[in-house]
């Protein structure tokens, strides 16, 4: 099927295509690691989850739903619809995806789904997590805008804001779990990494 798409001449519809084929990549890994994972012993409460989980769930209703047929103004276009731009989402796409797949096999079976400390819980600081704090959140963030270029709307941009939002919110959420955990071995690597980005000094 990828094989096919790339043989083609790009199109919007094509980009698309072959978006959807990473997302079902990395939800695909997802779901087969998440029977790794160690046994939590501490975890947020149903309401701290819900504050990012429904901007979670605002942010890709956005991205990916036809909210734009029903409210026009959602399908300003913000980006020219041509070629490079429609190969440019699916390869940032396709970067993040990537990112992400490489963060979450650099945590093993520390990650969770939510906000969790684990038992034996250990603080990444190899691979990506040498340099950001938050790769596995980074790299979805990069394929969303990639994703986003394609259709290149409003909504998409809205959508990745909202996202951006959630993640902050349920980062710093880890990060308190962590400094409680660690103490100044976690002050010490917030200090040499980003929080979605490399440090730069």
């Amino acid at each position: 099927m990828i094989n096919t798409l790339l043989h083609q001449e790009m199109t919007p519809e094509s980009a698309l295509h072959l978006a959807k084929w990473c997302w079902m990549i990395l939800a695909f890994v997802w779901i087969a690691m998440a029977f790794t994972i160690k046994r939590a012993k501490r975890r947020e409460s149903i309401v701290e989850r819900l504050q990012y989980i429904g901007l979670l769930a605002a942010g890709f209703w956005l991205l990916f739903g036809r909210l734009s047929q029903k409210f026009a103004f959602l399908g300003l276009r913000l980006l020219p619809s041509v070629p490079i731009i429609w190969w440019i989402g699916a390869l940032l796409t396709a970067a993040g995806v990537g990112v992400a797949i490489f963060a979450r096999f650099s945590l093993g079976s520390n990650w969770s789904g939510t906000v969790t400390l684990k038992e034996d819980h250990e603080l990444i600081r190899q691979g990506l997590y040498s340099r950001i704090r938050h790769p596995i959140y980074s790299g979805i963030l990069l394929g969303v805008m990639g994703s986003g270029m394609i259709q290149g709307e409003l909504r998409d941009l809205l959508g990745f804001l909202i996202l951006l939002a959630s993640f902050f919110i349920k980062a710093k959420r880890e990060e308190s779990f962590l400094f409680e955990e660690f103490g100044s071995n976690f002050t010490e690597h917030q200090r040499h990494t980003g929080m979605f980005l490399p440090r730069l000094s």
